[in-house]
């Protein structure tokens, strides 16, 4: 350092190595550059940065001559490239490699992971500048390095004597990254010639830069356009389509979305840029937040604005302004004088479709259907929202989309238009010649651009799942709509497991405690195999008794940092399909060796407590065990034990000991004001040659599920009180928030409809009205007002206890100050990272940096909360896939409730098949002609829906038919439609007989959900 009068002056040396551990570093020279700048403290750096260059860098062709000296054994890796690969394209019949330019690699992901595309040089600059501008890309771009088949390799030109290129005086960043990769391009052609395994190779340069693509040909390099190269592709008619298409203009909006260049007429407002965005924000004018679109109508949304309690409404095409659902948006408030509603539409985006035109029309309606409804002048003053409009795009978070391509009566045309899957999700634009195979199949899309011109996105084709209705692709599109990783578990994960047969090493029993001599029982759904938890209970003398709740240690076999850990922390939990379960851990651990399976002896962490008859507790005791379960029972044999006075032997006394203790466990949550909600849950009967559902049925829920429930609630939250006082700083804990007084409008408005009163303002004062509120002659009326409430809930959250203050940790619909997950190890990565942190309160394992990192236990939560709740939509999408499969040849009527009334259709529920659906009055007589069609009076103070001259209220009986809608050979969805009331034009007519009737089969078996 050295002083001058006003500064201090700073010599600051940085080193920037990134090269391969296993290429040796003889021959480094050393290229350095020196700075000087200010710092906001007035402080003046010199800065001298060094960057080490090299010759020895391999160009990664197989057995290549020229690099023979520089491949050691430890390198072999590194000869990634075929010495004479084929030539697919008619451009450039020789043989060569392909190297892609940074917007390549950025835009045309899809065509670089076609299986078609082999032999490719990912040059480090390119996968710099892609990492610093789409990180999510980035990764994607990584993984393909690391996929042998496709053999692609990551030459590291910027740290090669002959390829690195210093930035001249007037250079624009992108144009030196333009010149290192023609310079790379070159010394890989001349480098080539040398190689003696892949003389005549060459190297082609793929850009979607015209200059540089001009000034590479100019050089005497092959060089494409990537459309150019693509299309000469023979044999891959699906490759070209795979292409994202921007449009040809240098008119850029902020968010990337290019405007045309022609006089079209641009419909949406202009994004404004980043800088405008970020002094708006500085100034209060502007907020930023994340845009949710309404799962009932693409042309509707919320923004939530972090900080602020109430999200705020966007409403109609032109305030969205191209946000699409997940984006981080920047948007402007309105004056609260022009506040409004949301408009209560419910909108099917395939009909919508057909309504619209191709997207490029000369401007866009502001209503949001051609409805006939009317809206009544009763306003709810306490349903207006704050409102706002889109004004710029801070970040895209597209993604790619399943859905189905809306046939067009054109037969020759080629712009098409693609409706998504996700009703969140506005329908595409994309240019397609292969259409008539496109027909009639679900198919994968991603959105390119929204330029201002154009009232749709635009987007391309990325692959073909099958045909529509088709359980494999149909389970595959809620998968991927979800974002469930269901890929098989890579080699590197099943290195980490242990080899089998595999028993319980002395070492470990020497640590554990032995309760081998327990009766320990597990109690699970029919057809359970990863089972995680079970029980025991002994009477003591005096009269207490010892519980104990034992669950298995997975985290003996999934050690930190591992790839199986990282596995299972990606995956975040277990999903559960009615026809399969997509697995966190490998079945070697879900089904077997951490499965407490019936007469095996297991690796457990046991909580044992002493507990007085009145299910006090006495004392908490933890404990890594070794047990041995008595016997596996389902939920009926287990009900069965406790219920017949016959059987007395031990294991079932200690049932009927847990069914006494576990109801009065559950009477002291009530107490304190625990909430007993409803949601609809069935379950499917299958064929057993086919395994298509044959026969649906609401599950019975007996006390021994609640005898289950009960303790593994006391076990969460005894765990959780440990871990919070061991490690108050990074517990991983779960809350569920208190709903804000708003979100328990309409079930209070409800209420009142049917003269009972809902007092909100406690869990303890809801429980008390939910469980008074009953109407003798409707029986199903408590379940719906319960059905009602679970929509008024928050969602629980995992959280890191150092980020909240303890006031905020409660756990509302339970009742309780402290919870977490601890239950569940084997479907749940939450519950890993608790027993390892319970294991070290106990001193049963140690701890380890990650573990005890505040910020990284916050993000880790941020993403398990992420996986949770995909996960219990994909659960729910696969019950709604299951119920369309058995109603494809079925039309039958039943009861129905309204559930809830919306301007243009009615939210019903069908309790035998726990079936929630909507019957939509769309200005359509059923013979399909306009007519007379009954007018339609939408009062959002009262929740009523008046059609014709009826009058339809929440929880009104109803009868329905239900069926797969025959019509449209591009849908495959039930359809419910009215046939009492009977309302003319509207009413479907009574069928003669009941046709719901299971087909014969000569094998059945029940499939259980465990969700």
């Amino acid at each position: 350092q050295c002083q001058s009068a006003d500064h201090l002056v700073t010599d600051q040396r940085t080193v920037l190595i990134s090269i391969p551990n296993s290429v040796p570093t003889r021959h480094a020279m050393l290229s350095s550059k020196t700075f000087v700048k200010k710092t906001r403290s007035g402080s003046v750096l010199k800065v001298v940065r060094e960057h080490y260059l090299r010759d020895d860098i391999a160009c990664g062709v197989q057995r290549c001559v020229a690099c023979k000296g520089i491949y050691s054994k430890e390198a072999k890796s590194t000869e990634v490239l075929e010495p004479n690969p084929a030539s697919i394209a008619k451009v450039c019949a020789f043989s060569h490699y392909l190297v892609p330019d940074t917007n390549v690699a950025l835009h045309q992901l899809d065509f670089l992971e076609d299986e078609y595309i082999r032999n490719v040089v990912i040059l480090q600059t390119v996968l710099n500048e892609v990492k610093h501008q789409n990180l999510s890309a980035y990764k994607r771009l990584r993984e393909l390095t690391g996929q042998k088949d496709k053999n692609f390799y990551v030459f590291c030109n910027e740290h090669h004597q002959e390829t690195y290129q210093e930035r001249m005086q007037g250079e624009s960043p992108n144009d030196q990254n333009d010149r290192a990769i023609r310079k790379s391009v070159d010394w890989y052609n001349e480098h080539l010639n040398k190689s003696k395994v892949a003389i005549g190779t060459k190297v082609v340069l793929l850009s979607e830069d015209v200059d540089n693509v001009r000034k590479a040909k100019k050089d005497g390099m092959a060089a494409f356009g990537v459309y150019e190269y693509v299309a000469s592709i023979s044999g891959n008619p699906f490759l070209v389509e795979r292409l994202a298409r921007f449009s040809q203009s240098n008119q850029t909006d902020s968010d990337g979305s290019v405007t045309p260049g022609n006089s079209r007429k641009s419909l949406y407002q202009e994004h404004l840029s980043m800088i405008a965005i970020k002094q708006g924000i500085q100034s209060g004018r502007l907020s930023q937040g994340v845009f949710h679109g309404s799962r009932e109508t693409h042309r509707e949304g919320h923004v939530a604005v972090p900080g602020e309690e109430q999200w705020v409404l966007i409403k109609g095409v032109r305030d969205l302004n191209r946000a699409v659902d997940s984006d981080v948006v920047a948007i402007e408030m309105y004056p609260e004088s022009e506040w409004t509603t949301p408009s209560g539409l419910v909108e099917d985006n395939e009909a919508l479709a057909r309504q619209e035109v191709t997207g490029e029309e000369e401007d866009i309606s502001e209503e949001l259907m051609e409805t006939n409804v009317t809206q009544s002048s009763h306003v709810d003053i306490s349903l207006i929202q704050p409102t706002g409009k889109v004004v710029g795009i801070i970040k895209r978070k597209w993604r790619p989309y399943c859905g189905t391509l809306l046939p067009l009566t054109n037969a020759d045309a080629t712009s098409h238009k693609f409706v998504p899957a996700d009703s969140r999700i506005p329908p595409v634009g994309i240019i397609t010649k292969q259409a008539s195979l496109l027909f009639g199949k679900r198919i994968v899309v991603n959105i390119d651009e929204w330029p201002r011109s154009s009232r749709l996105p635009r987007g391309h084709l990325v692959r073909i799942l099958g045909d529509i209705g088709a359980k494999a692709a149909e389970n595959e599109v809620l998968l991927l709509e979800h974002s469930v990783p269901y890929q098989p578990f890579s080699s590197e994960v099943l290195a980490d497991l242990p080899n089998v047969p595999w028993t319980i090493p002395e070492e470990e029993r020497q640590k554990r405690t032995n309760l081998v001599s327990l009766e320990v029982c597990s109690i699970d759904p029919q057809g359970c195999t990863d089972i995680d938890d079970a029980l025991h209970c002994r009477e003591l003398e005096g009269g207490n008794f010892e519980v104990g709740v034992h669950i298995a240690d997975v985290t003996y076999f999934i050690r930190p940092s591992t790839s199986l850990d990282k596995e299972a922390s990606n995956r975040g939990t277990t999903v559960y399909l009615c026809d399969k379960r997509i697995d966190m851990v490998p079945e070697l651990l879900s089904s077997n060796l951490c499965s407490l399976r019936e007469g095996e002896e297991r690796l457990a962490f046991s909580c044992i407590w002493e507990l007085t008859p009145q299910a006090d507790i006495v004392s908490t005791a933890f404990a890594k065990s070794i047990i041995k379960s008595r016997k596996a029972f389902t939920y009926a044999e287990a009900q069965m034990k406790v219920d017949d006075a016959r059987q007395n032997d031990s294991l079932t006394l200690s049932l009927r000991k847990l069914n006494g203790l576990a109801k009065n466990l559950k009477q002291k949550r009530i107490e304190e004001g625990a909430l007993t909600l409803a949601s609809p849950e069935v379950r499917f009967e299958m064929d057993s040659e086919t395994h298509d559902p044959i026969d649906i049925e609401m599950k019975d829920l007996k006390d021994t599920n609640s005898l289950v429930e009960e303790f593994m609630l006391l076990a969460n939250i005894s765990v959780a009180k440990r871990i919070f006082k061991e490690f108050p700083h990074c517990a991983l804990l779960r809350r569920h928030p208190a709903p804000p007084p708003s979100n328990y409008h309409v079930l209070v408005k409800v209420g009142l409809s049917k003269g009972v009163h809902i007092a909100v303002e406690t869990a303890k004062s809801l429980a008390s009205s939910l469980s008074e509120a009953n109407i003798p002659k409707e029986p199903y009326f408590n379940t719906l007002l319960r059905i009602l409430c679970t929509r008024c809930m928050m969602q629980a959250l995992y959280f890191s206890s150092g980020k909240l203050p303890e006031a905020n940790f409660i756990h509302y619909g339970l009742a309780t100050p402290i919870y977490t997950h601890f239950t569940s190890p084997i479907r749940r990565y939450a519950d890993i990272i608790v027993h390892r942190l319970l294991a070290a309160a106990i001193g049963a394992d140690s701890t380890y940096p990650d573990l005890l990192d505040r910020e990284r236990t916050h993000h880790l939560c941020d993403r398990l909360n992420r996986r949770h709740k995909m996960a219990q939509y994909a659960q729910r999408a696969s019950v709604h896939l299951h119920t369309q499969l058995f109603f494809k040849d079925r039309t039958v009527e039943e009861e129905a409730f309204i559930l809830m009334p919306k301007r243009n259709s009615l939210q019903v529920l069908l309790p035998k098949y726990g079936y929630e659906g909507h019957i939509f009055f769309n200005n359509t007589q059923r013979d399909g002609t306009k007519g007379d069609y009954p007018k339609l009076v939408y009062n959002e103070l009262n929740f009523t829906l008046t059609v014709g001259s009826h009058v339809f209220h929440s929880f009104d009986k109803l009868k329905v038919q239900l069926c797969i809608e025959k019509s449209n050979i591009q849908s495959s969805k039930v359809t419910i439609s009215l046939v009492k009331p009977f309302i003319k034009g509207i009413s479907a007519a009574p069928i003669e007989r009941h046709d719901s009737e299971i087909p014969p089969s000569k094998k059945r078996k029940t499939v259980k959900s465990k969700i």
